[in-house]
């Protein structure tokens, strides 16, 4: 159903791909190796239309969702590519994944199952910019992928600011769904967090994320912050970052930085927005 259209190469490895639809629209996702694995970040929708003030994908809106073969056909085009098999994969490229949830559920089943690509769900995660009720749809069908919410702040008005459908989506509302989630699932929410420099660098918005952790079962993931252009976004300062790592781990929350991969090429976090 995807046709190839471009392939750059990061210094580190990583692989970013640019595929055609059959309607002429263009996708991207990146296959991001290390000597054990090759995680797929694949794509759900054709842009997004979530339009977070710091993500470049949302720049260009919604164009359409993606069906369960066009996903599947991402994780083909890595494997073709990197003459490797994928092992993990994360829906974490364009698009929101639970506003098309029903096609990505397909694709997962396709990819889990035996005659498919035979990865196992637990090593799966699905991320949300937060749809408290979909999230609860999901955790009613017992889904066994792992979930990750792009949180970035657990004060309701700069959340507001950075991520404007928030407003919708209230953080108490959040913090119910995953609840629910959790007892449904049993699995851990993992909560993607960029740290920006005036944004959320101060001792407030790491109060903040703590107790929202303390009420969600829960592991922090801090993501180096990647620019778009977009002078009011900058990475925070290295001590902001420690001092959130310190704060989280004396309150028993686990906590990982992630560094990011496939910079130079655009190829990460917020980075996917079709420049051909």
């Amino acid at each position: 159903e995807l046709s190839f259209q471009e392939k750059t190469l990061a210094n580190d490895g990583t692989l970013k791909l640019l595929l055609s639809t059959v309607d002429n629209e263009s996708i991207e996702c990146v296959g991001i190796p290390t000597e054990k694995r090759l995680t797929a970040c694949l794509s759900s929708q054709v842009g997004c239309p979530m339009d977070c003030r710091f993500c470049a994908t949302g720049k260009e809106g919604l164009k359409r969702s993606l069906n369960a073969s066009e996903i599947l056909d991402q994780i083909l085009f890595i494997e073709n590519e990197m003459d490797r098999k994928v092992t993990n994969i994360v829906f974490m490229g364009m698009g929101e994944p639970l506003l098309n949830y029903k096609n990505v559920l397909k694709s997962i089943e396709m990819i889990c199952s035996k005659k498919g690509i035979g990865i196992s769900k637990k090593k799966i995660t699905v991320s949300t910019s937060g749809m408290s009720k979909i999230i609860k749809v999901l955790a009613d069908k017992n889904v066994k992928f792992n979930l990750a919410v792009s949180l970035h702040s657990a004060v309701e008005k700069t959340r507001n600011k950075i991520m404007p459908f928030s407003k919708d989506f209230p953080l108490s509302d959040l913090s119910d769904s995953l609840n629910y989630w959790y007892q449904k699932t049993k699995s851990k929410i993992t909560i993607e967090y960029l740290v920006w420099e005036a944004i959320n660098d101060n001792m407030i918005h790491i109060n903040s994320l703590v107790n929202f952790c303390k009420r969600v079962p829960s592991k922090v993931n801090l993501i180096e912050f990647n620019d778009i252009g977009n002078l009011k976004f900058k990475s925070a300062k290295n001590r902001w970052i420690q001092k959130y790592i310190e704060i989280l781990e004396s309150n028993n929350i686990s906590v990982t930085l992630r560094r990011s991969r496939g910079k130079d090429i655009n190829a990460a976090c917020g980075h996917l927005a079709n420049k051909i």
